[in-house]
């Protein structure tokens, strides 16, 4: 093995796994809720919501899987922007990975597995100070897993997959024969009268800005097919194996807890309602157990995806003292280094998340949603890899090549438009929220940009020729 290296050490199915487990966290246990309020409870418009979320990321997906088929080396996004559109465009998307996406999904699910924890133990103190040090807590162990004993990390990945499909396949089959039995399922249906009768495009937008949400993650798992074994036969099944796992679990979940309550129930009290009234009053801890587990497996994964990111930089020559962070350890052949540093990006966010989340807000107008605002990014960031695709390979396959990425483009304008749309709809915000929106989209493009720049700026100074 080559000096600097990463060991190939993950199979198909583990995989799978970080596809399955990354997008799998607490979000699908209350967007469902979400996705209702949205929609004023109309099953029919909801169940649409999740099945355009899913197709746009089985299409993005699908993409990124030929790409997995001719691009390897050290992160996926990274490579396919560099052997596609260019090694400047890749480092910039590299740097957003490092500093700024990667980091704040990391911190955000260190605060949110630090929440649900509480509430499991009967705590309500989620916006203090021990939330904050149980959520740095989780972040240095997280930390700790991956980069001293990333085969560990990689079987607690599919051990929190596992254990989070559980309650979900719960729901799928008690729910669908309970409500068949008691005729929930039945009456949910009827209340729909048709697909968009009271309710419009506004509710259709949000309920799919909130399935976009519940569905992010899934192009994490492009980080590890340097470590995957034969990763161009691997890594594309991974992706649209999981991400149709994926859409198949959240239609029938969503579907399974109208068994369990009624859809005014499920607005108004979420899935804990279905699983008290499946299970009675345990129900809600266990679920609350397993919230607590599918956050965490999430959380390893983002974390799996963090520690590896600047090192993709810094084998490149680029970013920050690439020497330095580009080393591995001698002993777990992990980039410890790296990990060291973005440990710290992922930090700063959440602290970030915590002061931009109060009600009286410590970043004052500048604080925006650091959970939402850089996926809607990411999104936007893929449309010049998908057109370059065409321009340079598009011969050669013209469903591949052309027909998948033009889709692609599409649905990632699409995605766009319907988060940003969504993020602004008064009826489903506060009236708070609705006075600042144009604010915090804004001074988050200024913190972007500020980032941005001074990588842009690192990248000159390693490239003066």
């Amino acid at each position: 093995m080559e000096k600097n290296q990463m060991e190939k050490r993950y199979g198909l199915f583990t995989a799978i796994c970080m596809v399955v487990g990354i997008v799998i966290g607490s979000g699908v246990f209350f967007k469902a809720q979400d996705i209702l309020n949205y929609t004023g409870g109309n099953m029919l418009i909801g169940i649409l919501a999740w099945v355009i979320g899913g197709i746009v990321m089985i299409i993005c997906a699908f993409n990124f899987a030929n790409f997995g088929t001719k691009y390897v080396r050290v992160n996926g996004v990274v490579d396919y922007a560099e052997s596609i559109v260019g090694p400047r465009y890749a480092y910039m998307i590299g740097w957003f990975l490092t500093t700024i996406y990667y980091p704040a999904m990391t911190g955000v699910l260190a605060w949110v597995s630090a929440r649900y924890t509480l509430v499991l133990f009967g705590s309500d103190d989620i916006t203090g100070g021990l939330c904050m040090a149980l959520g740095g807590l989780y972040l240095c162990l997280a930390y700790a897993v991956n980069v001293l004993s990333p085969k560990i990390a990689g079987k607690f990945q599919v051990s929190a997959t596992v254990v989070k499909l559980i309650p979900l396949g719960i729901i799928v089959v008690v729910g669908t024969i309970a409500g068949l039995i008691n005729g929930n399922t039945v009456d949910a249906f009827k209340g729909a009268e048709s697909a968009f009768g009271g309710a419009g495009f506004d509710s259709i937008f949000a309920g799919i800005g909130a399935a976009a949400f519940a569905y992010e993650g899934w192009i994490i798992a492009t980080s590890i097919n340097s470590e995957l074994k034969e990763p161009k036969k691997n890594l594309p099944r991974a992706l649209v194996i999981g991400t149709a796992i994926i859409m198949a679990i959240y239609i029938l979940y969503f579907v399974g807890l109208v068994g369990g309550a009624s859809v005014d129930e499920l607005r108004t009290g979420g899935a804990t309602v279905a699983f008290k009234n499946l299970f009675g009053g345990v129900g809600s801890t266990i679920l609350n157990v397993f919230i607590v587990v599918s956050c965490l497996g999430t959380l390893n994964g983002l974390m799996l995806a963090n520690t590896r990111s600047l090192y993709s930089l810094s084998v490149r020559g680029n970013g920050p003292k690439p020497q330095t962070f580009a080393q591995l350890d001698p002993q777990t052949n992990m980039p410890a280094n790296s990990g060291a540093l973005t440990l710290l990006f992922a930090g700063a966010w959440f602290f970030y998340f915590y002061g931009a989340n109060l009600t009286n807000p410590i970043f004052g107008v500048f604080s925006f949603d650091s959970s939402e605002l850089p996926i809607i990014t990411i999104y936007a960031l893929y449309i010049p890899i998908f057109v370059m695709f065409i321009v340079k390979e598009g011969k050669k396959d013209v469903f591949k090549n052309i027909v998948m990425p033009i889709l692609a483009i599409i649905a990632s304008l699409f995605m766009v438009f319907v988060a940003v749309y969504a993020h602004g709809i008064s009826k489903y915000q506060s009236a708070k929220e609705l006075g600042n929106f144009s604010f915090p989209v804004l001074f988050y493009l200024i913190v972007f940009a500020v980032i941005m720049a001074v990588g842009l700026l690192l990248y000159r100074r390693k490239n003066k020729k």
